[in-house]
């Protein structure tokens, strides 16, 4: 999946024990520290927040203003990742580069993380953005308290004590989903992509845009005709009570969604696909896409970016 998208190169660069963002380099490991690495922001952040101190943690695909699906890994970050004692990536063709280079500079010492194995998802899912799936990360959470724990023993209830404390903390963003279903249920959305749309069927929301269109405009394929005029008209129709617009993938077919859904007075949420930073860990992340979803049903106020 995830073909015929013209390729380009963008070197991303790697981010420090918290992910800080983009124009910060991985600190050298400090003694005793497992060099880590998260194919994807978002898992870099999980990985540090159950590594803490004993982790060194570098992301690969860190800019919020870049397609992921067009990444290309340079010599740098395939040495970075080599170099890795312990890997989280997504799968489902989504940063199939982590399995050229791991294949590349085999390590029998290597933990990997591939977070569609872990869940047990077939190759056949359409949508690979697992983040956005409620209780993806607490299935990752318990593999890195796991695996950290192999690789630094006498430091296993450390790492189960930050497992057990970012678990809690997800607590705040699946009572927010259930609030939002009942509230607000069987809510009618657009989207351009499906990037949020497990969080939307667990918010209980309705998603109209044909999920065709979603898959063509994720794998960079021309959409149909018709599914083009049927998201035009959920908008112009007012069918819909907000578009969910994929920030990190535009082009002439979504900028035109975007201008239909500004005229006809829709509200725009922007989604993401790698975390913003600064200021976000994953928790307030999900957090904050859903509280945008809020705002937008409620008050008719778009987010397009978060700050």
């Amino acid at each position: 999946m995830l073909r015929g998208v013209v390729k380009r190169l963008c070197l991303l660069v790697l981010s420090a024990a918290l992910v800080a963002g983009c124009g910060a380099a991985l600190a050298s490991p400090g003694p005793g520290q497992i060099t880590a690495v998260g194919a994807e922001n978002e898992y870099a952040n999980v990985i540090s927040q159950i590594g803490g101190r004993y982790v060194s943690v570098a992301a690969i695909e860190s800019n919020p203003n870049t397609d992921p699906h067009t990444f290309e890994a340079s010599p740098s970050i395939a040495q970075e990742v080599a170099g890795a004692r312990l890997i989280v990536q997504n799968g489902l063709g989504y940063d199939t580069f982590m399995n050229r280079i791991e294949s590349a500079a085999p390590n029998s010492d290597r933990r990997v993380i591939d977070v569609q194995r872990l869940l047990g998802v077939p190759d056949s899912t359409p949508n690979p953005h697992l983040w956005y799936k409620p209780g993806t990360m607490t299935v990752v959470a318990a593999a890195l308290e796991r695996d950290l724990a192999a690789l630094q023993p006498r430091h296993a209830a450390y790492f189960k004590a930050n497992a057990v404390r970012f678990d809690a903390s997800l607590n705040v963003w699946y009572d927010a989903l259930r609030r939002f279903a009942q509230r607000y249920p069987r809510t009618p959305v657009a989207v351009t992509e499906p990037v949020g749309d497990y969080m939307l069927d667990a918010a209980g929301a309705t998603i109209m845009t044909p999920f065709s269109l979603q898959a063509d405009i994720m794998n960079g394929v021309d959409p149909a005709p018709q599914d083009v005029t049927r998201e035009s008209d959920l908008l112009s129709g007012h069918r819909v009570k907000v578009l969910l617009y994929n920030q990190q993938v535009t082009d002439s077919v979504t900028q035109t969604f975007l201008a239909a859904a500004k005229r006809s007075g829709i509200p725009v949420v922007g989604v993401y696909e790698t975390m913003p930073v600064p200021g976000y860990d994953y928790q307030s992340w999900m957090l904050a896409e859903l509280h945008a979803l809020e705002r937008a049903v409620t008050q008719r106020i778009s987010t397009e970016r978060l700050g």
